[in-house]
């Protein structure tokens, strides 16, 4: 009886799809697109393994998440390596939020390893893990249920190669989380098409409010502090989208709720006394309010992006916030309502 044929590990590792460490003009437009929230729930590759440049048995596996910029931003930086590139399955989230929410987890590298069938590919049992992957990674439960040793990688992909020189020990560099004003500015796009939608219905519902009047409901009026509401909101918005992430540091407060109330408050002040000349109208107060629990409820959106609070730390700002954001909004409306009155 003929034995059945088993490939040899070479010939298994050229049956794996290979990528290169150059992005194209594909790549870079996709990753655009993704920053503007243009379709970027399907902006993943798919999981499993891919080779990098010439890979064999002795080459190293880096693993990383199916969000495709994730997985761009590691493999332009492999330049020169060659190695083996495991995919998680990570719902297209990028790998510190994924490891927050648990998709960059535990079983799902181990998972990967057995479906892959990584042992068979390589001849050695050990794998490099992103720093900011480690919340999600337990590596003696890897080693357990796998047998391969993890190895906790930098937190930027560019340090990699230092890291391979320096004996896979990273310095304190390579372990500090930076999120300084690059960082953070490139998350406002994604932010300013997250809410987009609800500042329009916002203002359609205010300048369906600014009709009513003593004389009931009047066209002019509706449109002419529909327009003024529509200013108001939209500068709370960019103040909660754009001015909170770029000046984050330096505004007081821990919370991004509160830091948005205190940066929406300010903006407030100064744009309601530029475009109004009674300052003691019902008017200026109900705007202030509105303006600034708008700021605050977008700022508080951002904690998901940041790496300055933890998900227990937002969920529990989030009990108080939102519903003093709502009282807030509320009482601005009505504030709003009463002043169309009195004229």
């Amino acid at each position: 009886m003929q034995r059945p044929y088993i490939p040899s590990l070479k010939e298994k590792a050229d049956m794996i799809d290979k990528v290169s460490t150059n992005l194209d003009i594909n790549d870079i437009y996709g990753a655009i697109k993704c920053r503007w929230s243009i379709n970027r729930n399907k902006y993943i590759v798919k999981p499993g393994i891919y080779a990098l440049g010439n890979p064999d048995a002795s080459s190293l596996v880096f693993v990383t998440a199916n969000y495709k910029i994730s997985f761009d931003i590691l493999r332009k930086n492999l330049s020169g390596i060659n190695c083996w590139i495991l995919v998680l399955d990570t719902k297209g989230i990028n790998v510190w939020c994924a490891a927050g929410k648990g998709t960059f987890g535990t079983d799902e590298l181990v998972a990967k390893i057995i479906t892959t069938g990584l042992t068979n590919i390589i001849n050695h049992r050990k794998i490099i893990v992103p720093q900011l992957g480690a919340t999600g990674i337990s590596a003696h439960k890897v080693k357990e249920h796998s047998g391969f040793s993890v190895i906790y990688g930098p937190v930027r992909a560019e340090d990699i190669n230092k890291f391979i020189s320096n004996k896979f020990k990273a310095d304190d560099e390579m372990r500090t989380v930076r999120f300084n004003i690059s960082d953070r500015a490139k998350l406002i796009p994604v932010e300013l098409v997250g809410h987009f939608k609800y500042l329009l219905l916002a203002a359609a519902i205010l300048l369906l409010l600014s009709g009513f009047g003593m004389d009931v409901y009047s066209i002019d009026r509706a449109a002419g502090q529909g327009l003024i509401s529509a200013f108001y909101l939209f500068t709370a918005y960019l103040t909660g989208c754009i001015l909170l992430p770029l000046l984050l540091p330096w505004i007081p407060g821990t919370s991004f709720s509160l830091k948005g109330f205190i940066t929406g408050f300010v903006v407030s002040v100064i744009v309601l006394f530029l475009t109004n000349n009674n300052y003691f109208e019902l008017q200026i107060y109900a705007w202030l309010l509105i303006m600034s629990a708008i700021s605050s409820f977008i700022s508080m959106n951002f904690t998901g992006s940041s790496t300055y609070t933890s998900l227990s730390g937002v969920l529990k700002e989030m009990k108080i916030a939102i519903p003093v954001q709502i009282i807030f909004v509320l009482t601005g409306i009505v504030l709003l309502v009463v002043y169309n009155f009195k004229q």
